[in-house]
């Protein structure tokens, strides 16, 4: 009876043996690599443009003032509508205006018959070679006169200056106005065609210029230099554009220099003042890398990452430098290069160093000249 136990002991030995052995093979195996879609980057041209807001300036502007005093008489053109160079757009009281040409004119006239009578009679010393040089003299002062006489009666009738649209007037019949008053009377403003002002960041005029230089940036062509309008509702404007000019100076308060385009405005669709988008085409990158947008995420730092699986199918995070959107990739400048395979779906499931199943999808590709308001930067 007392061998018993040991008996029992050599029994149950075996048995938890085997027993630690059955709980190492039902460990469970690895999980499989994630199943992730990849896209394969490839370098494309890509025209660049950069849409930046900005105001219609009407192409020429005339106030009209007078240039004589007097009592507004008529109005002679209907608010708002369309006038023509040398249409004549008020009438002021022309008679004391009229009254001064014919006194002067009639002075002018007795002052040269007088030189014209003292000439024979000074070239056979009839008279003094200095009375006839007083009458010549009286002569011309005379006609002086009468000359500005005349244009202050012509200046009585205000014509218009430039062909275009004028608006409201300032004053009506009756009303007495003065020579060279600071108010105008009207304003006409000629719209077709019509520029249109924006400015645009001084950094930005500076790092196209460094890309030209570098040969990254080729300059758009004459023909390709054309600008785009957007209305204010959202609407495209139709006919197309040409940059007229840049200015030479920054502005010191804004750092940012104006563009000045010129629109044909055949239909007087574009009013001044008038708030608009535009777009204006920068030039082509020949080697323009685009990556989906759903390719890109940010890290804590708000900086853009990506996610490359290399040649052993192993993840790696890349930190990369983003220009701007264009459609829906973003043009990458550093951190990635063409040939690489970069993950758009499946991110969650993929971690840098780990491995996994890579599926080529196709990127379809970006409409070409599109791009945000604003180009955005990040490293």
């Amino acid at each position: 009876m007392q061998l018993r136990p040991p008996v029992l002991s050599a029994a149950f030995g075996p048995l938890l043996a085997l027993s630690a052995c059955s709980h190492k093979q039902e460990a469970p195996p690895p999980p499989p690599p994630a199943a992730v879609k990849v896209v394969t980057l490839q370098t494309q041209p890509v025209s660049l443009t950069t849409e930046l807001p900005g105001r219609t300036v009407a192409f020429r502007v005339a106030e009209i003032r007078p240039q004589v005093s007097g009592v507004i008489q008529k109005r002679m053109f209907v608010e708002g509508s369309d006038v023509k160079a040398g249409q004549q757009l008020y009438q002021i009281d022309p008679a004391p205006y009229q009254a001064a040409y014919e006194s002067a004119a009639a002075l002018a006239a007795s002052a040269k018959s007088q030189a014209e009578r003292f000439k024979p009679l000074a070239e056979v010393n009839a008279v003094s070679k200095q009375d006839y040089d007083n009458a010549v003299a009286t002569a011309a002062q005379n006609k002086a006169s009468a000359d500005t006489a005349h244009i202050n009666l012509i200046y009585t009738r205000l014509l218009s200056p430039i062909s275009g649209r004028i608006g409201r007037s300032s004053v009506t019949e009756g009303a007495l106005v003065t020579a060279n008053q600071t108010t105008a009377l009207a304003t006409v403003q000629q719209l077709d065609p019509i520029y249109v002002d924006v400015t645009q960041p001084s950094a930005v005029l500076l790092r196209l210029k460094r890309e030209l230089a570098a040969g990254q940036l080729v300059a758009a062509s004459s023909t390709e230099a054309e600008v785009k309008l957007t209305l204010e509702d959202g609407s495209n404007y139709g006919p197309r554009g040409r940059l007229q000019f840049t200015e030479v100076s920054v502005d010191e308060t804004t750092g940012s220099v104006t563009l000045r385009a010129l629109f044909p405005n055949p239909d007087k669709l574009l009013l001044p003042g008038m708030f608009v988008h535009e777009q204006l085409q920068e030039g082509r990158r020949n080697d323009a890398l685009l990556v989906p947008q759903l390719a890109i995420t940010h890290n804590q730092k708000g900086e853009p990452t990506a996610l490359v699986v290399g040649a052993d199918d192993k993840v790696e995070l890349r930190s990369l430098t983003t220009e701007r959107a264009i459609g829906d990739k973003w043009l990458v400048t550093a951190g990635l290069k063409a040939g690489e395979r970069v993950i758009v779906e499946g991110i969650q499931f993929a971690k840098p160093g780990a491995s996994v199943k890579p599926e080529e999808v196709s990127a379809a590709p970006a409409p070409a000249g599109q791009s945000n308001t604003s180009p955005q930067s990040g490293s």
